[in-house]
């Protein structure tokens, strides 16, 4: 998800503000305390296995991208049976749905062996029940915090509305780390439509495992956001502890959830692949060096023009290195002005530009479609290429059709991606929209390795024509232009005048956000 804050009863919530006139406050969390990864775990199942794929490359990383939302959801829960000392876990988005609760249950297996478990989520993104958070934290080797807390756990809208400014600022951050020797880092929240196991909608997404020096520096953003103050303990938050047989009812709950689901299509038909090559071998991991890019935590203290601790700018050195291509994915982009032209100028300096991102038929955030939209024009008149995925796409991460017994009805593209001549990719959870940028926090890799970035933008761009609309500016006689939707295929060319596959009333609903003075937030 893409995490813009909404209210939908936003009305009623603001006239209990002005009634109550007031609102909650967070309690002091000064002395709240803390804790850092654990560094001595090189001899570790997961070290070894580290050290046997590195070996003959030293100073290196490996690097195995997750393409199929079910190989990484295995890797996750591997890593998690394979951890001998400790998971950090810090995620936007955690379900109570299937995939949500199998990870669940792997992390209570993993701290019943005595592994140490951190458990940081955003409060807005996460919206987990306080009581089952509390529940899970009464494990003794289990914490919960949740960063940039809702003061009110009650009234949560009415928090929304009365703080406002604070709570706009959310963690969009996502990574797993088993035993600080191999870390998974990229789009997916955890949740059945980022596992493949949605019947609804399926995000096309990207994750990368990976391995080596990088991962020391994956805990220490971990641990930078685990101290902040604006993490807070779940038992603070409430002022009170689980009660002693919570944790017994949800490993109850947990267990007869999984027992139900245990002959579902999607537990019975998708669980062997990166089992099997893990556990019998190496996976084919790609080698290089990496850069771990962050937000500083504290940016959602500071005016979202203020660009000390942001992400963006450390970009700049890669940017400037390139020479021939620039292959962006992203599925909420709004470039803004300074976007376009900076887009624009690679292209005036012969460098290829190409974007693929989601159409108004395919994503799931109306409100930045109508903030991307305004730019199109722009961008394809300074010759950068413009892909829109279809709904009923092809994933673009691996050229297969989704399985029907458990896949969705309907594609989103949620990968986080950009390719630079093919020699280096940053895979992780920024958008290319004044949100990520300026708003949130997002954590991304910086993969060197030119194999690797040859599949990624070399596998997408084999099959545009089958998951993407190519978008065309086209002038007419009278010198007016317009941009068409091209579809292409075995029997020639389809062009579209307006947003394909949609109605009259979405293509007017979100003409209607476009004139509201929202593009800040989206």
């Amino acid at each position: 998800m893409h995490g813009p804050l909404t209210v939908s009863r936003g009305l009623r919530f603001a006239m209990l503000g002005l009634l109550f006139g007031g609102c909650a406050s967070l309690p002091d969390n000064g002395a709240q305390y803390v804790s850092y990864a654990l560094q001595d775990t090189a001899t570790t199942a997961l070290g070894q296995k580290s050290q046997a794929v590195l070996q003959g490359f030293p100073g290196d990383n490996g690097f195995l991208p997750l393409k199929s939302g079910v190989d990484a959801l295995l890797a996750r829960i591997v890593l998690a049976d394979a951890a001998q000392r400790s998971l950090d876990v810090q995620y936007y988005i955690w379900h109570d749905d299937l995939t949500g609760r199998i990870f669940a249950h792997a992390l209570l297996r993993a701290a019943d062996r005595g592994v140490r478990i951190r458990v940081l989520l955003d409060d807005v993104g996460a919206r987990a029940n306080d009581e089952t958070l509390l529940a899970i934290e009464a494990h003794p080797n289990i914490e919960v915090r949740l960063f940039n807390p809702l003061a009110s756990r009650s009234l949560r809208g009415l928090g929304m509305l009365t703080d406002f400014s604070r709570v706009n600022r959310r963690m969009h951050n996502k990574a797993f780390v088993a035993d600080n020797q191999a870390a998974i880092l990229g789009g997916r929240n955890i949740g059945d439509e980022y596992f493949d196991a949605s019947s609804d909608v399926a995000f096309d997404d990207l994750d990368v495992l990976t391995l080596g020096p990088v991962v020391d520096a994956v805990s220490r953003s971990f641990d930078q956001y685990w101290n902040a103050p604006s993490s807070y303990p779940v038992a603070s938050l409430l002022g009170r502890s689980a009660d002693s047989t919570s944790l017994a009812r949800l490993r109850a709950d947990l267990a007869a959830f999984i027992e139900a689901n245990r002959d579902s299509p999607y537990v019975t038909q998708t669980g062997k692949r990166f089992v099997e090559a893990w556990t019998s071998g190496h996976p084919n991991f790609f080698r290089g060096a990496a850069t771990l890019l962050y937000d500083d935590p504290a940016k959602i203290g500071r005016a979202p023009d203020v660009t000390e601790g942001h992400l963006l700018p450390q970009f700049s050195g890669i940017s400037a290195q390139i020479q021939q291509e620039l292959l962006i994915v992203s599925p909420y982009f709004i470039p803004g002005k300074a976007g376009v032209a900076w887009l624009n100028g690679l292209v005036k300096r012969g460098i290829r530009v190409t974007v693929l991102t989601n159409s108004l038929a395919a994503t799931d955030v109306g409100a930045v479609h109508s903030g991307y939209q305004r730019y199109r024009e722009a961008l394809l008149e300074g010759g950068v290429a413009i892909y829109e995925l279809k709904p009923g796409a092809v994933q673009p991460a691996h050229a297969e059709k989704k399985a029907k017994a458990f896949g969705a009805s309907r594609a989103s593209l949620h990968a986080k991606s950009f390719v630079f001549d093919r020699r280096a990719v940053f895979i992780g959870s920024l958008n290319l929209d004044p949100r990520s940028i300026q708003l949130n926090t997002e954590i991304g890799v910086v993969c060197e390795s030119p194999p690797l970035a040859e599949e990624i933008a070399g596998t997408i761009e084999r099959n545009f024509d089958s998951i993407a609309w190519r978008l065309e500016r086209v002038v007419d006689a009278s010198g007016h232009a317009h941009i068409e939707w091209v579809e292409a295929g075995a029997a020639g060319e389809r062009r579209y005048l307006g947003e394909p596959e949609v109605g009259a009333m979405r293509r007017f609903s979100v003409w209607l956000l476009g004139l509201l003075p929202i593009e800040s937030q989206l």
